[in-house]
């Protein structure tokens, strides 16, 4: 499945500046993997040493939190969204 990817500032460097792209897989795993192969050192940025997805990355399918469908394993769909979301964290 052709999927598009939103890419957040912080990682538009990897991606020639490029804030959307077109990756490829079937389910949300795939589709960041997919990622690494286009744009090498992707996957350290998103994924931590035990192959998790670091605390700080969210991802959204078509704007749901993966965390609350099936996580990575979550289904893609043709022309679905995904958004790769770094968190925000302070206050005062």
């Amino acid at each position: 499945m052709s999927v598009k990817v939103r890419i957040p500032t912080p990682l538009r460097r990897l991606t020639a500046g490029q804030g959307e792209v077109q990756s490829q897989g079937a389910a949300v795993s795939q589709v960041l993997a997919d990622l690494e192969t286009q744009f090498p050192g992707m996957h350290e940025r998103l994924f931590d040493e035990a192959g998790q997805l670091r605390r700080f990355v969210n991802v959204y399918l078509n704007e749901e939190d993966i965390r609350f469908l099936q996580g990575l394993d979550t289904p893609v769909g043709e022309g679905d969204l995904i958004s790769i979301v770094p968190a925000i964290a302070g206050g005062a």
